[in-house]
């Protein structure tokens, strides 16, 4: 167990991610829905204008009042300062294209990573006027109220492409009603830390600054991330991609990690 040296150190790093996620919110939303420039990275992959202002902001932001941790950002090329006690993994805008596209469902996401985990996360959703956080030991929140996960119920709700929960073992599949997608992968999980959604699949080809922030949040909240081979993953490690995935809590977690440590279909879609 972290000593109270930790935690303090635990809450002071997110108060300053905290208030980092919600001006890069802010400059986020003077972009949003006006058009900005857009162009694609790796061949399918957008990133837009805001995305850039944001990762600059928040790396001028968190490196100046933490300058002896890593960083990792989808918009930054390799991880800064491997090996430093812990690192900053950010996302500025998870759901780049539904923000392209005008949806509210996107969200500027950062963790602190110590040791493989985060101590501290935030989602910020100014289009949505919504802000998760998490500290370790301490608890999952949204706008200020506790949240915990939900006990599935007879037709439980999944997220995720369709080929993932296709390979859900009868009679399980049968009871699925999947959920419409989510252009943010790390909101999808959100929705099931605050229990508005039970579970959801995630396809292979995820990265460290998708998930490591809403991995404690979830985690805070009575809930898991898994792997094909029932573990949680590792962030800011040797590399930030991992392979299929599964989030949910209690028996139907343990009932979708089965379908992909049978084996995750290649082409499943999207994330």
């Amino acid at each position: 167990m972290p000593g109270a040296e930790a935690f303090s150190s635990d809450e002071s790093d997110l108060d300053l991610v905290r208030d980092a996620a919600a001006e890069a919110g802010r400059i986020a939303l003077r972009y949003f829905r006006k058009d900005p420039d857009v162009w694609m990275k790796g061949g399918n992959s957008p990133v837009s204008e805001a995305d850039i202002s944001v990762d600059r902001f928040l790396r001028r932001t968190l490196g100046g009042a933490r300058p002896d941790y890593g960083w990792l950002s989808e918009e930054t090329a390799g991880h800064e300062r491997r090996g430093a006690h812990r690192t900053f993994v950010v996302d500025p805008i998870d759901g780049t294209r539904g923000f392209i596209e005008g949806r509210s469902t996107w969200c500027v996401s950062v963790a602190v990573v110590e040791g493989g985990r985060a101590v501290a996360g935030v989602l910020d959703c100014p289009a949505k006027n919504e802000i998760y956080w998490a500290r370790r030991g301490a608890g999952a929140f949204l706008n200020g109220r506790a949240i915990a996960v939900r006990k599935a119920g007879p037709t439980p709700m999944v997220g995720g492409p369709k080929p993932l929960i296709d390979a859900v073992a009868e009679p399980l599949r049968a009871t699925l009603k999947r959920t419409p997608y989510v252009p943010s992968l790390a909101y999808r999980i959100a929705l099931i830390a605050s229990g508005q959604l039970d579970a959801t699949f995630v396809k292979p080809n995820s990265h460290d600054w998708d998930l490591a922030a809403v991995d404690l949040v979830l985690t805070e909240a009575g809930g898991e991330v898994l792997d094909e081979n029932g573990d949680r993953p590792i962030y800011a490690g040797p590399s930030p991609r991992h392979g299929a995935l599964v989030a949910g809590s209690g028996p139907l977690l343990a009932g979708l990690a089965r379908a992909i440590a049978a084996g995750a279909p290649e082409s499943a879609g999207t994330r």
